[in-house]
C-alpha cells in the first residue's frame, strides 16, 4: 500500500525560486543593462582607487584650481586646495558605498527581525511591534539621522549605523505585510502540520517567498543612505578625515561661479550613482513583479 502522504516530509514548494524568465527578462531590459554597467564602472573606481591614487586625498599636490584637461598630471583639475579632483571622486566612490551598503545591511536586518515578527505571530505582538514601528516614522528620517550624529562624534560607521537606525520601518512594514499574505498559504500549513518548528517556518519557508519585494527596496536603501551621507558632508556633518562627493561640493559652493566644475563632477558623481540603483530597482520590479510578466 502506498505510504501515507502526512508522514512525508513538507514539500519543498515553500522554497523561493527565480520565477520562470525573470533573469531573461532582467537582462533583456536596457534600463537594466545601463545601471549595471553605470554601478560596475563606479564599483571599479572605488575598488581600484587605493592603487591608482595612493596619496590621501586630502592632501595638496598640485596648483589650485586647475580645470580638467588643463593638466596631464592631474586630468580632472585641483580644487581651491591644490586637492586632485580624480583622487577626491574615486575615494569618495569608496566612503558612499561604504555607507549605503552598511546602512541598507543595518536596515534590512532590523526590517526583516521586526516585520517577520510582528506578521508571523500577530496578536499583541504585531500591535506593539507596529506602534514602535509607526512611532518612528512619524520623525522625519534626516532629522533623526541628523541628531545621533551630532550626538556621536561624525565618522563613516557613526553615519552608517545612524542611517540604518532611521530607514528600518520601511522594510518592517513591507515584510510584515508580505508575511501576513503567505502565513496562512498551504506549504505553510503543511509545515506545521510536520510539526516544523516556528522559527523553522517564518525564516525558512516564509521568509524565501517574501525577498522579492525586499530585493527591489534594496537599491532604493542604497540610494537614499548615499543621498542623506552627501547631504550631511555638505552640512560639514561628515567625517572629517574621510573625502566625500557631499564634502567636495560643500568645499566649492563658494566657487561657483569661478570654479563650477569643483561641484558639477562630485555632483555627477552622485547623479549617476543613484541614478543606477533606480534604473536597477525599477528593473528588478519589472522581473519579480508577476503582475508585469507580460
Amino acid at each position: 500500500m502506498p505510504a501515507n502522504s502526512s508522514s512525508l516530509p513538507a514539500p519543498a514548494a515553500g522554497l523561493a525560486r527565480p520565477r520562470p524568465g525573470a533573469l531573461r527578462r532582467l537582462l533583456a531590459n536596457p534600463g537594466a543593462v545601463a545601471g549595471a554597467v553605470l554601478l560596475l564602472l563606479i564599483l571599479l573606481a572605488a575598488a581600484t582607487a587605493p592603487w591608482v591614487f595612493p596619496h590621501d586625498p586630502l592632501d595638496m599636490v598640485g596648483p589650485p584650481i586647475l580645470w580638467p584637461g588643463q593638466d596631464p598630471a592631474f586630468p580632472l583639475g585641483t580644487d581651491t586646495m591644490g586637492r586632485d579632483i580624480a583622487a577626491g571622486l574615486a575615494h569618495g566612490a569608496q566612503v558612499s558605498l561604504t555607507v549605503g551598503v552598511t546602512a541598507a545591511l543595518l536596515s534590512l536586518a532590523i526590517g526583516i527581525a521586526v516585520g517577520a515578527a510582528a506578521g508571523y505571530a500577530g496578536g499583541w505582538t504585531d500591535v506593539a511591534l507596529m506602534r514602535v514601528t509607526e512611532l518612528l516614522q512619524t520623525i522625519p528620517s534626516f532629522l533623526l539621522v541628523v541628531v545621533i550624529v551630532a550626538i556621536g562624534r561624525p565618522s563613516v560607521t557613526v553615519i552608517a549605523l545612524s542611517i540604518g537606525v532611521a530607514s528600518w520601518p520601511v522594510v518592517a512594514r513591507l515584510v510584515r505585510a508580505e508575511f501576513r499574505t503567505l502565513r496562512e498559504a498551504e506549504f505553510v500549513q503543511a509545515a506545521r502540520s510536520n510539526g516544523f518548528s516556528h522559527f523553522r517556518i517564518a525564516f525558512l519557508e516564509i521568509l524565501p517567498n517574501a525577498l522579492p519585494p525586499v530585493i527591489v527596496t534594496t537599491s532604493v536603501l542604497v540610494a537614499n543612505a548615499i543621498l542623506i551621507e552627501s547631504a550631511l558632508s555638505f552640512m560639514n556633518m561628515g567625517d572629517p578625515n574621510a573625502v566625500s562627493w557631499g564634502s567636495m561640493i560643500g568645499d566649492a559652493r563658494e566657487m561657483l561661479r569661478t570654479a563650477w566644475y569643483l561641484a558639477a563632477l562630485p555632483g555627477l558623481s552622485i547623479v549617476l550613482t543613484v541614478l543606477s540603483l533606480n534604473l536597477l530597482g525599477d528593473a528588478l520590479n519589472d522581473a519579480f513583479n508577476p503582475r508585469l510578466a507580460g
